[in-house]
C-alpha cells in the first residue's frame, strides 16, 4: 500500500471531507475512474490519428446523426422492440 500526502485549499478539503471523498476507498474509486477515462481518451485519440493518417474524410453531422439513429434502432430491436 502506498501512502500519499497532498495539499489542498482548506475549502476544497472541507467540501471533499463533507462529501465523504477523502476516505481511502473513495479516493481509490476516484483515481480508478480518472485512469479509466484517461485510457478511453487515449484510445479515441489513437483512432482519430489512424483515421487522419488513412485519409478518411470526416463525417458530416447529418451522417453522424444517421449512424446514431441506426445504432439506437438496432439496440431497440435487440431489446425486444421497446
Amino acid at each position: 500500500m502506498t501512502r500519499i500526502q497532498i495539499d489542498l485549499p482548506d475549502a476544497t478539503a472541507q467540501a471533499a471531507r463533507d462529501a465523504g471523498l477523502l476516505t481511502p476507498d473513495a479516493l481509490s474509486r476516484l483515481l480508478n475512474e480518472a485512469l479509466r477515462r484517461r485510457q478511453a481518451t487515449d484510445a479515441l485519440l489513437s483512432i482519430a490519428d489512424r483515421v487522419a493518417a488513412a485519409g478518411i474524410p470526416p463525417m458530416s453531422m447529418e451522417e453522424i446523426n444517421t449512424e446514431v439513429k441506426a445504432a439506437r434502432a438496432e439496440l431497440r430491436k435487440r431489446a425486444g422492440g421497446r
